[in-house]
C-alpha cells in the first residue's frame, strides 16, 4: 500500500478558509499555538531586527487571546502577558496595515493608560497586524518608544514585511508541527513499503530540516544540511544543490553545495549546457526529472546532456526543481554512478517534501535579505539626517554668535561715541572751572581782608549761603565731580576693550585686562545677589606673556563664564569666585616661567562656591540650546559658542568639573602661539 498524496499535502498545508467571527480568530490563535510563550530564536531575531529598523528600545510580538494579550517574543520588556482591554494591540488588529500613536498622551483614547502613566511608559507605539494566509488576525508585530515619535515610510514599509516573516515563521511551526504529529501515522504506513530502520531515517531528515528552517536563517547551514541529510537517507553517491542561471542561447549551473561518497569525483562549481537542454527545460519548467538508467534512455537527452552526465560519471539521475519568490531557479539532484537504480515512490515524495522545505527556507533568506537592506538604509538616512542637523545646528550657533557679537559691538560703539564726547567735555572743563572757582575764593579771601565790615546786606547773605562751608566744599564737589569723569572715561574704554570691534585678526593681547574689563562689566552684578550677599572675587594670577587670540571673542567667553558662575551664586551664602591664571609647557606640563620657549599654554580657572551640577547635567553641558535655567532665562548657546570660540577658533580646551554641594570650575586652556590661525 502506498502513501496517499493527500496525507503529505495536508502536513505540509496552511490554513485557506477566510475568518468570519471572532470565534474562528481564536480557534487559529489555538491553532498556531498562541498561548506557547516558549523562546522562540527565529521570532527574537526578527523582534529585534524590528527594534533596529524602528530605532525603538521596545518591540514585541503577541497573540491576542480572549482575554488576555500573550507575549511571544520581546526586546526591552519582560511582561509576558497582558489583559486585553488594555492592551494597544487590541487596536492595531482591527486595522489593515500600520497603526500608529504619535503621542499616548496627547491621545484622549490612550492617555490614562496605566502602561502610559505608569512604567514602561509608553508614549508612542506602532504596531501591524500579523494576518494568515486565510485572512485570520493572530495578532501584532509592534515597537514602543519612551518618548513622542513617527516612523518614516521606509520604517513602515519594512515593519509591514518583517511581520510577513513573522507569519511565516509561525506558519511554517505550524507546519512543522503537524509533520511531526503526522509522523507516526507516517510510519505505520511505510512499514508496509520499506523497513522501519529507513523509516526512521525519513523522519530523521524532515525533522532536522524543519528545526534547520525554524532555528536558522543561515542560507549554506541549511543546504549543506540538506544535501547532507538526503545523501546519508537515500544512500545515493552524490546530492547536489544547484542553481541554474539562463544566459543567452545557454545556461549555467552552479553547484554549490554538495555531499558525496569518498570514491565518487566532486562535482562543485560551474557547469555549462546549450539551449534545449533536457535537464535546463526541466528546471525552467519546474518539472521532476527521474532517470533510473541512463544507457537506456539516453536517445531523450541532448547531445549535452549525455556529455555532461558522462563527464560525472552519472547512470541514475533523479532531479527536483523549486523556484523563489525572487524568480531564481534552482534543484535538488540525486545521483548514482555505480549502476542503474530504481527510484521509489516514497524516496520521491520525501525529497519533493525536502524541496518544499529548502524553497521556504530560500524565501526566507531573501525577505531577511530584503528587511535588513531597508534597516540598513533607513539607518543610513537616519545617519545622514542627524549630521544634516548637527551641520545646521553649528550654522545657526555661528549666525547667532556673529549677530550678537555685531549687535553687541554696535551698542558699546554707539554708546562710546555718545558718551565719550560729553565725557571730554566735561572733563576738559572741569580743570578751567576749578581754576576759576580758586581765582574767586582767593579774591574772596582778598575783599573779606580788606573790607572786615561788611553791610548788613552783605552779612545777612553770608549767613545765608553758610560762606565758610561753601568755600570749604566747592573744591572738593569739583574734585568729585573730575573722579566721575574719569570713572565714566574709564567704563568707556573698557567697553571698547571688551568689544575690539576693531580687532577682527589676531593678535598678542594681554588676558589679564580682557577678565579686568570683564569684571568692570558685571560690577554692578556682584554687589548684591538676590540673598543680599556680595560676591568676594579672589585672583590668583600669574605672570602671562601676550596671547595671540581673537581678544573679542575670548571676552565673550569670560563674559559667558563669570555669567554662569554668578548666576550659579545667586541663593549661595558667602558666595566666592576664584580666578587663576597660569603659565605651562606643553612638553612637561608644569608652569616655568624660567623656560619661555617651553611655556607655550596658558590656563584660566574660574571656580564658585555653588550648588554644582549632575554628571547628566556635565555631559550636556555644551550641547547647543541645552539650559538649566527657566524659561526666558538663557538661549543655551553660550556655553556652546564658547567651546566653538576655544576648541575651534583657537585650538584649545574647554571642559568642566563639578560636584553637587561643591561647586563648579571651568578650565580654559589655550596656546600662547597658535600652530594654525583661524579664519
Amino acid at each position: 500500500m502506498k502513501i496517499p498524496d493527500l496525507l503529505l499535502d495536508s502536513v505540509l498545508s496552511c490554513t485557506t478558509m477566510p475568518c468570519t467571527s471572532e470565534l474562528t480568530r481564536l480557534k487559529a490563535v489555538y491553532q498556531f499555538q498562541g498561548l506557547d510563550t516558549a523562546p522562540n530564536q527565529a521570532l527574537d531575531e526578527l523582534t529585534a531586527l524590528a527594534a533596529d529598523l524602528c530605532q525603538a528600545p521596545m518591540a514585541l510580538v503577541s497573540f491576542i487571546g480572549a482575554d488576555r494579550q500573550w507575549v511571544k517574543s520581546k526586546v526591552g520588556i519582560t511582561l509576558t502577558e497582558i489583559r486585553r482591554d488594555l492592551t494597544f494591540c487590541n487596536h492595531t488588529i482591527n486595522q489593515p496595515d500600520v497603526f500608529m500613536i504619535p503621542d499616548t498622551l496627547a491621545d484622549p483614547h490612550f492617555a490614562t493608560n496605566p502602561f502610559v502613566i505608569n512604567a514602561p511608559n509608553i508614549r508612542f507605539y506602532a504596531g501591524v497586524p500579523l494576518v494568515t494566509a486565510g485572512g485570520c488576525v493572530l495578532g501584532t508585530l509592534c515597537v514602543m518608544d519612551f518618548e513622542p515619535r513617527d516612523l518614516s515610510q521606509k520604517q513602515q514599509k519594512g515593519l509591514q514585511t518583517l511581520s510577513h516573516q513573522v507569519v511565516a515563521q509561525l506558519e511554517l511551526k505550524r507546519n512543522t508541527t503537524k509533520l511531526r504529529q503526522m509522523i507516526p501515522e507516517i510510519k505505520q504506513l511505510k512499514q508496509q513499503l520499506i523497513t522501519q530502520e529507513l523509516v526512521g531515517q525519513q523522519d530523521s531528515v524532515l525533522f532536522n530540516l524543519a528545526n534547520q528552517i525554524r532555528n536558522s536563517l543561515d542560507l549554506d547551514t541549511i543546504l549543506q544540511t540538506a544535501v547532507n541529510e538526503i545523501h546519508t537517507l537515500l544512500q545515493v553517491d552524490r546530492c547536489d544543490f544547484v542553481w541554474c542561471l539562463p544566459n543567452k542561447d545557454r545556461f549555467k549551473f552552479m553547484v554549490t553545495h554538495e555531499a558525496t561518497n569518498p570514491e565518487i569525483q566532486m562535482a562543485l562549481g560551474e557547469l555549462s549546457l546549450g539551449s534545449g537542454s533536457v535537464l535546463a527545460e526541466t528546471i525552467l519548467n519546474l518539472d521532476m526529472l527521474r532517470i533510473e538508467d541512463v544507457s537506456t534512455t539516453s536517445e531523450a537527452l541532448t547531445p549535452d546532456d549525455r556529455a555532461l552526465l558522462r563527464q560525472l560519471a552519472v547512470n541514475s539521475v533523479l532531479l527536483l526543481p523549486l523556484r523563489t519568490h525572487s524568480g531564481q531557479l534552482g534543484a535538488i539532484v540525486c545521483h548514482h554512478c555505480r549502476g542503474s537504480r530504481q527510484w521509489t515512490d516514497s524516496e520521491i515524495r520525501l525529497l519533493k517534501a525536502v524541496t518544499d522545505q529548502v524553497a521556504i527556507a530560500l524565501d526566507q533568506a531573501e525577505l531577511l535579505a530584503q528587511t535588513r537592506a531597508t534597516a540598513f538604509a533607513a539607518q543610513t538616512q537616519a545617519t545622514y539626517l542627524g549630521n544634516a542637523l548637527s551641520q545646521l545646528q553649528q550654522t545657526q550657533m555661528q549666525l547667532v554668535q556673529q549677530e550678537k557679537m555685531s549687535s553687541l559691538g554696535q551698542l558699546v560703539a554707539g554708546v562710546a561715541h555718545e558718551i565719550n564726547n560729553p565725557v571730554n567735555f566735561i572733563n576738559g572743563n572741569i580743570t578751567y572751572a576749578t581754576n576759576y572757582v580758586r581765582d574767586l575764593l582767593e579774591l574772596l579771601h582778598l575783599y573779606q581782608a580788606t573790607y572786615p565790615n561788611g553791610t548788613d546786606a552783605i552779612q545777612e547773605k553770608i549767613e545765608c549761603i553758610d560762606l565758610d562751608f561753601l568755600m570749604q566744599d566747592l573744591p572738593n564737589l569739583l574734585s568729585s565731580m573730575q573722579m566721575g569723569g574719569e570713572r565714566i572715561r574709564q567704563i568707556v574704554l573698557s567697553l571698547r576693550n571688551f568689544s575690539r570691534l576693531d580687532e577682527a585678526e589676531m593678535k598678542p593681547v594681554d588676558i589679564h585686562e580682557g577678565i579686568e574689563n570683564t569684571l568692570l562689566i558685571l560690577k554692578s552684578r556682584l554687589k548684591l545677589t538676590s540673598a543680599k550677599f556680595e560676591i568676594q572675587v579672589i585672583k590668583a594670577y600669574e605672570n602671562l606673556p601676550p596671547v595671540d587670540c581673537y581678544a573679542g571673542q575670548l571676552n565673550q567667553v569670560f563674559m559667558n563664564l563669570l555669567g554662569n558662575a554668578i548666576d550659579a551664586l545667586d541663593e549661595t551664602p558667602n558666595p566666592i569666585i576664584t580666578i587663576e591664571t597660569e603659565l605651562i609647557s606643553r612638553e612637561s606640563g608644569s608652569s616655568d616661567l624660567s623656560q619661555p620657549s617651553h611655556a607655550d599654554n596658558v590656563v584660566i580657572r574660574i571656580r564658585d562656591n555653588g550648588s554644582g551640577m549632575t554628571e547628566t547635567t556635565q555631559q550636556k553641558l555644551f550641547n547647543p540650546f541645552f539650559t538649566t535655567k527657566p524659561i526666558g532665562k538663557g538661549t543655551g548657546l553660550g556655553l556652546s559658542i564658547s567651546y566653538q570660540i576655544v576648541v575651534e577658533k583657537h585650538g584649545g580646551i574647554l571642559k568642566c568639573s563639578s560636584e553637587l554641594g561643591k561647586g563648579s570650575e571651568f578650565l580654559i586652556q589655550i596656546p600662547v602661539e597658535p600652530l594654525v590661525k583661524s579664519t
